[in-house]
């Protein structure tokens, strides 16, 4: 970052917009907006390369050679409007005209500081060329080694896929909660509420089977006493 700014200001320019961010690894991301000679554009941008390593870069040119010459010739028709204005007044005798004279020079003269600034706009954006610088830092243990995954790679992708489902396990029951509270109360209502106040249905009486008469014992046969003679 010291040797961007360092870089622009040798070159006759300046750092303009500048913001710092930290990701959640907490490293370091820095955006700046440099404003430099149009001439010294291509030097500030070979000396930009060498501060690290190069990820991407864009180019882009706009011609507004169009736009610098109607904004010049409607400065100079304008000018020449108030300066018509302005002698009018001079020769105005009646309070009435006086008036409407100078209302209408102040309308001619802010549509004249207008268009001065958009020739200053122009003007900057012609002379000074703008370079947009993103930076972050890059993970010690990424930079020390060869690039391949290690152990640390592992537990920290690991550990990043745990925190995430627990993190979506959280927000599931979050968002289950007010639910599961809402029939947790309907229950509730219905047990100690709803549900005593119902009709209970009766339940039928257990059919007996019908019991026939008792068997009889029969008579025992009488015995005489004396025996039974044989022939």
């Amino acid at each position: 970052m010291d040797r961007a700014r360092k870089a622009a200001e040798e070159a006759g320019g300046y750092p303009g917009e500048e913001r710092t961010s930290r990701d959640g690894a907490g490293h370091e991301r820095t955006r700046v907006v440099l404003r430099v000679p149009s001439a010294a554009y291509d030097t500030v941008l070979a000396e930009l390369q060498g501060t690290g390593r190069l990820i991407s870069r864009t180019a882009k040119a706009v011609d507004v050679t169009d736009q610098v010459v109607d904004v010049d010739s409607r400065v100079k028709s304008q000018r020449a409007s108030v300066d018509r204005i302005r002698a009018l007044m001079g020769r105005a005798a009646k309070l009435g005209d006086v008036v409407a004279l100078e209302g209408e020079l102040s309308s001619r003269q802010a549509d004249l500081e207008a268009l001065l600034a958009r020739q200053a706009s122009l003007k900057d954006r012609t002379s000074l060329a703008t370079i947009t610088l993103s930076l972050s830092g890059t993970p010690v243990h990424q930079a020390a080694g060869d690039g391949s995954p290690g152990v640390v790679d592992a537990l920290a992708g690991g550990w990043h896929v745990f925190v995430t489902l627990l993190r979506w396990i959280l927000l599931a029951l979050g968002a289950a909660l007010p639910l599961a509270a809402f029939a947790a109360v309907l229950t509730l209502l219905w047990l100690r509420a709803v549900r005593p106040r119902l009709p209970q249905r009766r339940q039928p009486a257990p059919a007996t089977a019908a019991l026939g008469p008792m068997p009889s014992a029969r008579p025992a046969p009488e015995s005489s006493g004396e025996p039974a003679e044989r022939e």
